[in-house]
């Protein structure tokens, strides 16, 4: 009997220990090892990307431990790849007006170029010259630099921020452009021998005039820079206190810019400042070039410096106007397109400029903007082949005679001759025209003589002896003192400020003196 009670005793255990394990099998929810899942599970460790081996670079790195075999072998169609391209936006730093901005726009984006690229839009800036290195370096998203002369272009070389043309498109594009016209470098080549800008357009700068207003003051038509400094053409000021001359001021406005700089040097530096100077006296100053244009267009003056362009248009707008190039006293110029370094979608942009330079070249032919253009295949577009009369400007243009321009030279002094420019000449524009009118009236009532005029005109003309605000030296504006200044502006942009307070103060001190002498 006791062995029969162990017996059952140890077969109930049994049958407890087999419960006991079942219930834990299927509360726990078993494993394929067998193990009991009574803890938290771990989490599988994340794959991790190896750091590259010696001269391996990141990217190597990434790509070598992601991409399945599948996927580095796949080749990828044209058509695929365009139908990937996000959309793009491009950024366009310009100085083109707006008619220039609206027919590219309109043009450009109905192009084969525009739907290949997926480009969506364009954004133009337009900012001041003197504002374009910092609002490049700034913005830090702009995609093409396009319009405002060879010099504002070679400054943004200088800084380090083109990028070179690389793409096949853009570079056939390029090649189509002459390496030079009029004898004048079309494009920049870096020591590199790689292409940094190339011209869009071309351009001659001279003035245009409205005979209607000539006629109506009995005044000789212009022929150089210097008859704009006449006091012949100071008698409206004097009689009627009416500006008969219109011009810009350079830290607004490039092509007036690159006028002054031809003045400068085909009369030299202290000559060059004369003629500006008594210029200015006689002058209407304008914000922008664009402004001076529509001044001659509608009789507000009699001659107004212009770039060519805004000639011929003037000239379609109005038939009593017409485009003087001075002889021997211009320049021919390459306006610039270029990519700059900051470019988010550099593939893009180089289609756009090769666009430019190829198909867009029809741009320039519209009623409305009357612009050169720099590939000579465009007169074989139908647009080009209705403008015949821009295609004879061409050829003759091709062949003018052209002053021997010295763009290093104008690029060493170009800072320092704008604020000189403006701090004595567009700030002080109300007593520098007090002493010119004090000056004219007595010459042309016969007080003083011609000789009398001129050395007066020198005295009011020469360049500025003035304080250094750096040195604390006082100091002649020279050729060699604007370079001086040009570079320590280049490097510290703040003392700008106190360069002009200088220069107001002398040209204050002079001008107050010759208006005493003068009787005014």
């Amino acid at each position: 009997m006791a062995a029969q009670n162990r017996a059952l005793l140890l077969v109930g255990v049994i049958a407890a220990f087999i419960l006991i394990a079942l219930a834990l099998f299927f509360l726990g929810g078993g494993s394929e090892s067998g193990e009991v899942g009574t803890q938290a599970e771990t989490p599988p460790t994340p794959q991790t990307t190896p750091q590259p081996t010696a001269g391996e670079t990141v990217t190597e790195a990434i790509t070598t431990t992601t991409e399945t075999p599948e996927t580095r072998t796949t080749v990828t169609t044209p058509e695929e790849k365009e139908i990937k391209r996000e959309p793009v936006i491009l950024r366009v730093l310009t100085r083109h007006p707006g008619e220039i901005q609206r027919a590219t726009v309109e043009a450009f984006l109905q192009s084969e170029v525009a739907k290949k690229y997926n480009i969506v839009d364009i954004k133009f800036y337009s900012v001041p010259p003197v504002a374009w290195i910092s609002a490049i370096k700034s913005r830090g998203d702009f995609d093409v630099a396009w319009g405002g002369g060879p010099t504002l272009f070679d400054q943004l070389y200088l800084e380090g921020l083109l990028a070179p043309l690389t793409s096949e498109e853009a570079l056939d594009a390029a090649s189509q452009i002459p390496d030079k016209f009029a004898g004048v470098a079309m494009k920049r080549v870096g020591d590199d021998g790689k292409i940094y800008w190339v011209a869009a357009s071309i351009a001659s700068f001279g003035f245009t005039v409205n005979h209607k207003v000539l006629k109506e003051y009995n005044l000789p038509i212009p022929k150089r820079w210097a008859d704009l400094a006449s006091p012949l053409y100071g008698k409206p000021l004097v009689e009627e206190n009416r500006p008969i001359v219109a011009i810009a001021d350079p830290t607004k406005s490039t092509s007036n810019t690159r006028m002054y700089e031809i003045i400068l040097q085909a009369y030299g530096w202290e000559e060059g400042w004369k003629v500006l100077t008594g210029m200015a006296a006689n002058s209407l100053i304008e914000q922008g070039s664009a402004d001076v244009r529509d001044d001659v267009i509608v009789g507000k003056v009699a001659v107004g410096i212009t770039i060519d362009f805004y000639g011929y248009t003037a000239m379609r707008a109005n038939p009593d106007t017409e485009y003087i190039i001075p002889e021997g006293e211009t320049v021919v110029n390459g306006d610039p397109i270029a990519l700059l370094v900051t470019s988010k979608n550099p593939d893009a942009a180089q289609a756009f400029i090769a666009w430019v330079l190829t198909e867009g070249q029809k741009i320039w032919f519209r009623e409305d903007v009357n612009r050169l253009p720099a590939n000579p295949n465009a007169f074989n577009l139908p647009e080009g082949r209705e403008r015949q009369d821009l295609k004879a400007v061409w050829e003759s243009l091709r062949n003018a005679k052209t002053l021997d321009f010295d763009d290093n030279l104008a690029l060493q002094v170009e800072v320092a001759m704008q604020l000189y420019f403006n701090a004595t000449l567009v700030q002080l524009d109300n007593l520098l025209k007090e002493v010119w009118k004090a000056l004219v009236s007595k010459y042309l009532s016969g007080e003083i003589s011609d000789d009398e005029f001129k050395a007066y005109l020198s005295r009011l003309g020469e360049p500025l002896e003035y304080v250094d605000p750096v040195t604390g030296e006082k100091v002649k504006f020279t050729m060699e003192d604007a370079k001086r200044v040009t570079e320590v502006l280049r490097e510290n942009p703040r003392l700008r400020d106190a360069y002009i307070a200088a220069w107001r103060k002398a040209a204050v001190e002079k001008y107050e003196s010759l208006l005493a002498e003068l009787g005014g």
